[in-house]
């Protein structure tokens, strides 16, 4: 399949900085050059940008022109799927920052979303050592699953070897993912009666004053590690403390991990100083 000379300069994207960038030629025309190589060069103006068209040609595709392309969560780290991809799919991928696989079973390419909107938003590729196989880092816009699942992996295998049933789907979490759903689990039966004490997590759901007192003093325990010099596992344990307590602080209000993660994202190429400035202009305005 070949990606039309138009489509190439909807999407064209700078390998290194995502803008479109041009040269002249010989007689003093600007050409456009395109960061990606097709598998077709539909017009003799186009200049393919030989470090990409290498990158590209470096991949191990099998036999059949295919890598193993796999899509992972920017924020969460949770794998959402697997497919396949030839080199035309990871350039558009690349071009159109929306993660793009080749079907085998209907010979074209396709991108992720194009049907149900659920796109998924491309940050980063990555190449494994052997160069055969490819992740796709993004942020999906919404389930990946055709089921309505947030990933395509939700059946454990040791669950099905014990022949133990799970209501709902029990996805491959992160250990800090799975403390945000044991958490959001334990917020959901708050509706129901209860028979007994109630657990620790669910006393702190309940109690906001309680809650605030232990965050403000599991922090205060971290900080001590460092003054009084402490070992690391102390350190590591006040750590724990402080992050399960703030989660269910974010339980109580509706966030999740993932969104703080997000925010943390969006930082990481801005001056922590220029960050804080920003915050007090906004607070400023608020005012």
């Amino acid at each position: 399949m070949t990606i039309s000379y138009a489509h190439m300069l909807q999407f064209s994207t700078s390998f290194l900085n995502g803008k479109l960038s041009f040269t002249s030629d010989n007689k003093g025309r600007r050409t456009h050059i395109l960061p990606f190589a097709s598998l077709e060069r539909p017009d003799k103006n186009i200049v393919i940008d030989p470090k990409v068209d290498s990158l590209l040609d470096s991949v191990k595709w099998d036999d059949k022109g295919l890598a193993v392309a796999i899509a992972q969560n920017v924020d969460t780290g949770a794998i959402l799927m697997q497919g396949f991809a030839n080199r035309e799919a990871v350039f558009t991928t690349l071009s159109s920052r929306k993660a793009t696989f080749f079907s085998r079973s209907r010979s074209t390419l396709w991108t992720k979303g194009e049907t149900s909107n659920n796109f998924i938003n491309i940050h980063d590729v990555f190449l494994d050592c052997d160069r055969d196989s490819i992740i796709y880092l993004g942020k999906p816009d919404g389930p990946t699953c055709h089921t309505g699942a947030e990933t395509c992996y939700y059946t454990s295998v040791f669950d099905s070897l014990k022949q133990q049933e799970i209501e709902g789907n029990r996805l491959a979490l992160t250990s800090l993912y799975s403390l945000e759903s044991t958490i959001s689990q334990r917020k959901a039966e708050l509706a129901e009666e209860e028979n007994g004490k109630p657990s620790w997590t669910k006393r702190l759901l309940l109690n906001d004053k309680l809650l605030c007192s232990k965050i403000r003093e599991e922090a205060n325990e971290l900080c001590q590690t460092l003054e009084n010099n402490e070992d690391k596992s102390r350190t590591a344990s006040e750590m724990a403390d402080v992050l399960y307590h703030a989660m269910v602080l974010l339980a109580v209000k509706d966030v999740k991990v993932e969104d703080v993660l997000q925010v943390l994202r969006q930082r990481f190429f801005q001056s922590g100083i220029e960050e804080k400035k920003s915050r007090v202009s906004k607070k400023s305005e608020q005012d």
